[in-house]
């Protein structure tokens, strides 16, 4: 169906409160777009390496609503208004102007579904979205069914590529995984499906460890979901479990200490940088770190995070604009 998108225009001070007024007139779906630029704590927690280039923080502020076809757009920037106003001796809400326009007749929430499509990581891996026909398989494919749903991964982006090729290097049959900031659970099912005697996946959000265990389950694989308290590795099976590894040491405990033989991690620069102080915990002497999510920029902040906390860098790989180091624990 056709949503009426309202706007209006207020200030960054007036949020708050305008959250509070879509929840008080049942606007249940509602976007804000403004300037202010992300803390560093945010930008930790999402999935961005480059963030765009901002104007300058002005203040102002934009709230996107998205309501019915039928519903009377004037009526209800006019009950925002009027609502508004109860509040308007605590804050500056800005002009309040309303702009009306109209989406396209699309399912927003499954329509990037079309862009994903079964493709080749080598001659031998194939990444299939669930919702597509493999046509050109081969009878000694692996081939791994993804349904991101709203968490990360594809698969099909340039460093998931080049941890699934470092996987099917060092991973051994009979190996024990570690999978840090597991997304769609994509890199705990590959190194699985390639032998590793079992795996844990470990994500800061929880919607992502969830999907992971649905992925895993599609891939005719047994996973589990389990609290931080509940963590185990267990031989042909997958615990999926939500946290920081970096800032909870429970976490680290429960996770393992010294018994994983490869540690993966598709995050980010600005991640990877405090996780390799960590990491090693996890880790038997001479296993492997394997970690992407670096674009060429931050290749030698990496490098030399990963040498002064005492891992040997066996190798560098680049694909495109990004970088997968791959480091043994002394």
């Amino acid at each position: 169906m056709k949503w009426k998108k309202l706007t209006i225009l207020t200030t960054t001070e007036a949020l708050d409160y305008m959250g509070a007024i879509a929840d008080e007139l049942g606007l249940e779906g509602f976007e804000i777009e403004d300037n202010v630029p992300l803390t560093e704590e945010e930008k930790n927690s999402m999935f961005i390496d480059i963030l765009p280039e901002l104007p300058p923080d002005d203040g102002s502020a934009k709230v996107h609503f998205y309501i019915d076809e039928d519903a009377d757009a004037a009526a209800i920037a006019e009950d925002i208004r009027k609502t508004a106003a109860q509040y308007a001796e605590f804050c500056d809400f800005g002009s309040m102007e309303a702009v009306y326009s109209e989406t396209e007749d699309k399912d927003w929430i499954n329509n990037w579904k079309q862009f994903f499509k079964p493709f080749r990581v080598d001659d031998s891996i194939v990444i299939k979205p669930t919702w597509e026909e493999l046509t050109d398989a081969k009878d000694d494919d692996l081939v791994i069914e993804i349904d991101p749903g709203t968490a990360f991964g594809t698969g099909a982006h340039e460093t998931t590529k080049l941890c699934i090729l470092s996987l099917k290097k060092y991973l051994k049959p009979g190996d024990k995984l570690l999978d840090v900031g597991c997304g769609s659970g994509i890199l705990s099912i590959v190194g699985m499906k390639l032998g590793a005697w079992g795996a844990v996946g470990i994500d800061v959000d929880d919607n992502a460890t969830r999907t992971s265990v649905e992925n895993a389950d599609t891939n005719d694989l047994t996973a589990f979901y389990a609290s931080k308290s509940d963590v185990e590795l267990l031989g042909d099976q997958i615990c999926f479990t939500t946290g920081n590894v970096i800032d909870d040491a429970e976490l680290r405990e429960a996770v393992g200490q010294g018994c994983y033989d490869v540690v993966v991690a598709n995050i980010l620069a600005p991640i990877i940088i405090p996780l390799s102080a960590v990491v090693g915990e996890f880790m038997k002497s001479g296993a492997y770190f394997i970690s992407s999510g670096i674009i060429n920029t931050a290749e030698e902040d990496v490098r030399r995070a990963l040498l002064d906390n005492g891992f040997e860098i066996v190798a560098v790989d680049h694909m495109k604009d990004w970088v997968s180091f791959t480091a043994r624990k002394q």
